[in-house]
């Protein structure tokens, strides 16, 4: 609880905001999704306005383009699986279904088609950078960068 006086506009603005908030070991840790700005494609819809697929599916993004961002040119991202020997798939593409799925398309180590249907209240996503599998003349394919185009992202 705070002192903190507010108007009923911003009282009213401020629980309709997301809030996050993340701790690092070391003060020199880069950057991650919790603390950068929202883009504004993102914010300008209300959370209480987004389905909890949405809303879910907007968040995954964040934290993939951060995760690719801290990438060097022979690493894609991957996402790892547990409790399970699905072992990783190659992130190609992300999409939701209202109200309540998210769906993951790639690829695994093998390059066998791989998809991942996910409800929102059973989310885990292990990020993992894996070698990249085309030749080295090739640049790295980012698909959180992608994605992050396709929200109005800059």
């Amino acid at each position: 609880m705070t002192d903190d006086i507010m108007t009923a506009a911003e009282a009213m603005e401020a629980s309709a905001m997301p809030h996050a908030r993340v701790v690092h070991c070391s003060e020199n840790a880069p950057a991650t999704a919790e603390q950068l700005p929202l883009p504004k494609a993102v914010a300008d819809k209300p959370v209480s306005q987004k389905s909890p697929a949405e809303w879910a599916y907007e968040r995954v993004i964040l934290y993939l383009k951060n995760f690719e961002e801290q990438l060097d040119q022979n690493h894609e991202v991957a996402m790892g699986f547990t409790g399970s020997t699905a072992g990783v798939l190659r992130i190609e593409g992300l999409g939701y279904f209202d109200p309540d799925i998210l769906t993951f398309y790639g690829v695994d180590e093998e390059g066998a088609r791989m998809q991942l249907v996910q409800h929102v209240t059973q989310l885990n996503v292990a990020l993992r950078a894996v070698s990249k599998q085309s030749p080295a003349e090739e640049p790295a394919r980012r698909i959180g960068f992608r994605l992050a185009q396709d929200l109005g992202e800059a």
